[in-house]
């Protein structure tokens, strides 16, 4: 039998894993990506690139490096818990290089279409039409992973905001934002609670006369430094933690959560604190906020009512004069090029475990990365890769159509029970349950009785340390020999760039 090709669309955290994941499996991986570079999201240009989501030069990860590494190639262990955006793609060309994958990745290269072949139900081969230096070619690959991610399209709902076409300042999608620069000694308002209008505001504050920090419904703030100054998802996202949760109702749980968080600063006290519960929204992320808020350099306010020529009015009737607005609104995502086969509403998609489309003939076609994780989302693109690739060769294959379409109906019910409505809690996930799924459909979720039988030291360090991605490489498919000492040493890694001193590298994939 020939070898599968597969064409993978993108070639950033998700499609960087998916060419490794297919060369695993013996696949035949070409990767089309329509800038001149790897990284997606995560490299920084100076001006946004049409259908590539786009970043500000200050930014820092929210997840630390041992929980978002990939699982059989650990992050250096000088690097910095928290990375700037700078040393995410150091790591990428890493891993790459390691891993051999620019070779088959072609860039400036942009797909325009994916087509079923006539022969579709039988084969589940696609055609894929794409476009380079003007030119147009087409190619048959037996099967598609779509790694193109879910923020490029830019969510800016202007005619919710009355009065804007009058106003006489500037305004842009947090997309759009750099640096403070233009913005020094301007009055600014920031649209927006989530980590990008925070970090923004924060940042805006030291260089603006002014900053308004405009929200809807308020948020729960966690801070990136916990206890003892470790990492915060070092710290909470554990197996131990996880059944605790999982034994009490989510309204003790987010009391806890809650009182911890007010104990840093009241909510309430700082025009923050919402009406929902802490697990009901996806958490935003700042160390900073409260010292720009109790300094003055941010104001919090409600919502806008209105825009004038100068000014904006706010829903408690307040006024302030304004001269520029960052909206930072969020993110919509769309597949223009599938022409149908898969269909966004509402920013929502129906995809059985938030990979593949339920009503195929063949599965043959996964999206990656298209969700909203409380963590680390590369271990969990990575994840959704091995799955799908080994469908794709025929070693697992999914349920019937009914029982996918019930599933994702089920998985819909359960988000609208839990979260406010909003765009960004469409395709939200809980970490560890959800890499423990697809790890169920690999077959390599880690099993605690056997470990805690044969190495009753590795057992606790996976019950009660960290679940760092590497527990998913001690068994089943694409077993990594090194993913026991990673775990062990994980905590070395975290402690040695706190105290700037040389110690043993990481340990390596081979």
């Amino acid at each position: 039998m020939a070898t599968q090709r597969v064409a993978i669309i993108g070639a950033g955290a998700s499609g960087l894993c998916a060419l490794k994941c297919c060369l695993d499996e013996g696949l035949a991986p070409t990767c089309f990506e329509r800038s001149r570079d790897i990284g997606g999201l995560w490299r920084f240009e100076e001006q946004p690139e049409e259908g590539r989501a786009s970043i500000y030069h200050s930014v820092i990860i929210n997840t630390s490096k041992e929980m978002m590494c990939f699982s059989d190639f650990p992050i250096p262990s000088d690097f910095p818990n928290y990375m700037h955006h700078s040393k995410i793609m150091e790591y990428f060309r890493m891993y790459a290089q390691h891993f051999d994958l620019l070779r088959h990745i072609r860039f400036r290269t942009s797909v325009h279409r994916v087509v079923k072949r006539p022969d579709f139900a039988a084969t589940g081969c696609w055609e894929v039409v794409t476009e380079s230096e003007g030119k147009q070619e087409s190619a048959v690959f037996d099967a598609v992973l779509v790694c193109t991610g879910h923020h490029s399209d830019t969510h800016l709902p202007l005619h919710t905001f009355p009065g804007l076409d009058r106003f006489e300042g500037s305004y842009l999608h947090s997309r759009d934002y750099k640096s403070p620069q233009a913005f020094v000694g301007k009055r600014v308002i920031v649209v927006g609670t989530g980590n990008s209008g925070i970090d923004i505001a924060v940042e805006l504050s030291h260089a603006a006369k002014q900053v308004f920090l405009s929200t809807k419904r308020g948020t729960w703030v966690i801070h990136r430094v916990a206890e003892g100054g470790y990492p915060f998802d070092i710290s909470y996202i554990s197996r131990l933690t996880q059944l605790l949760y999982s034994l009490v109702p989510s309204s003790v749980s987010s009391f806890f959560l809650e009182r911890k968080l007010n104990a840093r600063f009241d909510h309430a006290l700082y025009g923050l604190k919402p009406q929902h519960r802490v697990f009901s929204q996806h958490p935003t992320i700042n160390d900073d906020l409260p010292n720009r808020i109790i300094s003055g350099r941010v104001q919090v306010k409600p919502n806008i009512q209105e825009f004038t020529e100068t000014s904006a009015i706010f829903k408690d009737g307040t006024r302030e004069d304004i001269d520029a607005v960052v909206f930072a609104t969020g993110y919509s995502f769309s597949f223009p090029f599938l022409e149908g086969y898969v269909k966004v509403v509402e920013n929502q998609v129906s995809l059985y475990k938030y990979v593949f489309p339920v009503d195929l003939e063949k599965p043959t076609l996964a999206f990656i990365g298209f969700i909203q994780p409380l963590g680390a989302i590369m271990p969990i693109s990575e994840m959704q890769c091995r799955w799908a690739t080994r469908v794709f060769k025929g070693l697992h294959k999914l349920p019937p159509t009914s029982t996918m379409a019930a599933d994702v109906a089920q998985t819909k019910e359960k988000i609208s029970k839990r979260y406010v409505a909003s765009r960004r809690h469409t395709v939200q996930v809980d970490y560890i349950p959800y890499m423990d799924e697809l790890a169920c459909q690999v077959g390599v979720k880690p099993s605690l009785p056997a470990l805690f039988l044969t190495d009753p030291k590795l057992a606790l360090e996976v019950l009660l340390g960290p679940c760092t991605p590497y527990q998913y490489r001690l068994r089943g498919p694409g077993t990594w020999q090194g993913a026991r000492e990673a775990i062990l040493t994980q905590r070395q890694r975290v402690v040695q760039p706190l105290h700037g001193t040389a110690g043993r590298q990481a340990p390596r994939s081979s």
